[in-house]
């Protein structure tokens, strides 16, 4: 699926580049800037990023799911993040309101 249509990005690359920040450092904190900058690319109207955050907070799941690490303390976690993302992030959707409509 595209996810960033000004950079042609695909949900597949984003999550290889996740998957492989994360294998560098499996504790870091992955932003959308952090993952535009390891590919090279720059966000440009910025809408794709909410789409990228799910897509890091799924993937990130499923990678500390699948090491050893503490699976409890990870998941809690990311619920909160979940959570910081209804609150905060809900109100638009790739920066447009929810009454939008593309066609």
């Amino acid at each position: 699926m595209l996810i960033c249509h000004c950079n042609i990005i695909t949900e597949k690359e984003i999550e290889r580049a996740i998957i492989d920040l994360l294998d560098s450092d499996p504790w870091q904190l992955i932003v959308p800037a952090k993952v535009y900058h390891y590919m090279k690319k720059r966000g440009r109207c910025c809408g794709c990023f909410p789409n990228v955050v799910e897509t890091i907070i799924r993937v990130t799941e499923e990678y500390h799911v699948r090491s050893e690490a503490g699976g409890v303390d990870i998941v809690s976690h990311l619920d909160r993040v979940r959570e910081l993302r209804v609150q905060y992030g809900s109100r638009t959707y790739e920066r447009r309101p929810t009454n939008h409509r593309a066609a």
